[in-house]
């Protein structure tokens, strides 16, 4: 069973997860300035993003963009992860292809320690796209632990390139962020990756 298969009542009723959705999670998060690059990146990309408006475009010309950015301001001490299999456990349907993970590991030859999974909401539809994250943070979680590295809060996000919606999963605790960022608060979206990626998270 693919992750994008999964609802959130399926969620709830095998993983005995709980939902919040009363809470802004990153009002004290601090943005973080975006290099040169990554500005001139995304002035150049965005209204060819737009325009063209596929999936495919918006996420290779701004997501992946994003998440470059964020392993550049670590210093290429975590790696990332676009489009790989993430097979965890096969008997409860945690499996398939992943579309970006961010691990707190140097290792690219293979997924260790993830702690961000982001999925591409289809057709700009960032809530359906929610069930499809869960599942995922959940695989992560449950990959941690059996690689005896648990990892407190996974983070998650759903995304079109310029819109990004948050989440975090401690225990089984779902928090779903209220508030939805926009590419044009590029630095406020860096500023959340990149304490997702903290090691003291």
């Amino acid at each position: 069973m693919a992750y994008s298969k999964f609802t959130l009542s399926k969620l709830k009723q095998d993983f005995g997860i709980t939902l919040d959705e009363s809470q802004s999670l990153f009002d004290q998060t601090p943005p973080r300035p975006a290099s040169e690059l990554l500005h001139l990146t995304l002035q150049y990309a965005l209204p060819l993003a737009t325009r063209v408006n596929t999936e495919k475009v918006r996420s290779e010309l701004l997501i992946a963009p994003i998440l470059l950015e964020i392993r550049r301001q670590h210093d290429n001490e975590i790696s990332f992860f676009s489009g790989s299999e993430f097979n965890v456990d096969a008997e409860t349907g945690l499996e398939g292809y992943c579309d970006y993970l961010l691990s707190r590991s140097t290792e690219q030859l293979e997924i260790t320690s993830p702690v961000i999974v982001l999925v591409e909401a289809k057709k700009e539809n960032l809530v359906g796209g929610i069930p499809q994250c869960i599942a995922e943070m959940i695989a992560a979680q449950l990959f941690n632990a059996r690689s005896n590295n648990p990892i407190a809060t996974i983070y998650g996000a759903v995304t079109s390139g310029t819109n990004w919606q948050f989440l975090t999963l401690q225990g089984t605790q779902i928090k779903l962020d209220t508030t939805e960022y926009f590419i044009n608060d590029i630095e406020k979206i860096l500023g959340i990756l990149y304490q997702s990626t903290q090691t003291e998270n």
